[in-house]
């Protein structure tokens, strides 16, 4: 059944006015009619199921028949801190992350980025959050992850270090602390039931420098290795995203 995140001014007591964008969706791409049933999110931790009662040029409209709790979101609060690279893999990065359960998304800009400007990050935020959005509705996420503005590296660890969280950071020249290592260490015990934050820095593609890896260090960040393998940026936050959510028993799970 087709799932689409609204504003919650569209949704009243019993009726759902679809937005010109997703109304287009539901006339022109996925030619929907009368009759037929689609989920619907507010992103406030609600979902409803919705029978189509008029779609039109002028409109697309639905009647609620049902409201209940939205499911589909990890118990932990995941954030990517990612540093900016070519398009396509950004937003590939953006999609696949979102699908695992990633919450946040904070585009970095870091000394080897291949992109350096705020403002690059800033005239496709649209575009991203469309990206991040559609993969939301696809994989059955019941609230949006928030992409945040583009930081400088500096301030990426400045708003890091403020935060009560684990932070994790790949590093191909690390050598005394693997990832799997870290994660027995703090998926388990006491250390599971008060760690909900997190926070994964993935570097770009030349990797960080010295200094970089040393300020991350500083602002709380462990560094660990993904293993014998260098591992692409992009490889490497999907990959590291992944094992934290399953050390913390939301991936690999029979869903509720």
């Amino acid at each position: 059944m087709h799932r689409f995140f609204l504003p919650p001014q569209s949704i009243t007591r019993e009726q759902v006015s679809f937005p010109e964008y997703t109304a287009r969706q539901i006339r022109q791409v996925l030619r929907l009619q009368s009759g037929q049933r689609v989920v619907v999110l507010d992103d406030q931790g609600s979902e409803y199921l919705v029978e189509l009662e008029t779609v039109s040029v002028e409109q697309v409209t639905g009647k609620i028949q049902e409201q209940k709790l939205a499911h589909g979101e990890p118990e932990i609060n995941l954030i990517l801190y990612v540093c900016l690279t070519q398009r396509e893999k950004y937003e590939w990065v953006l999609q696949k992350c979102t699908e695992l359960g990633v919450r946040e998304f904070v585009p970095v800009i870091s000394s080897r980025s291949l992109v350096r400007q705020k403002q690059v990050a800033d005239q496709k935020k649209e575009r991203w959050e469309r990206i991040i959005q559609e993969a939301a509705e696809q994989c059955g996420r019941g609230r949006l992850p928030v992409l945040s503005e583009a930081l400088t590296f500096e301030e990426a660890l400045s708003r890091a270090a403020e935060a009560i969280t684990f932070k994790v950071m790949p590093y191909e020249g690390e050598s005394g602390e693997s990832l799997h290592h870290w994660l027995r260490e703090h998926s388990t015990g006491d250390a599971h039931l008060y760690s909900r934050d997190i926070c994964i820095l993935i570097g770009p593609e030349g990797g960080f420098t010295d200094q970089e890896v040393e300020q991350a260090q500083q602002a709380g960040f462990a560094s660990v290795s993904l293993g014998r393998r260098i591992l692409r940026m992009e490889t490497a936050a999907v990959t590291t995203a992944a094992l934290i959510l399953y050390a913390w028993g939301d991936l690999g799970r029979l869903p509720r």
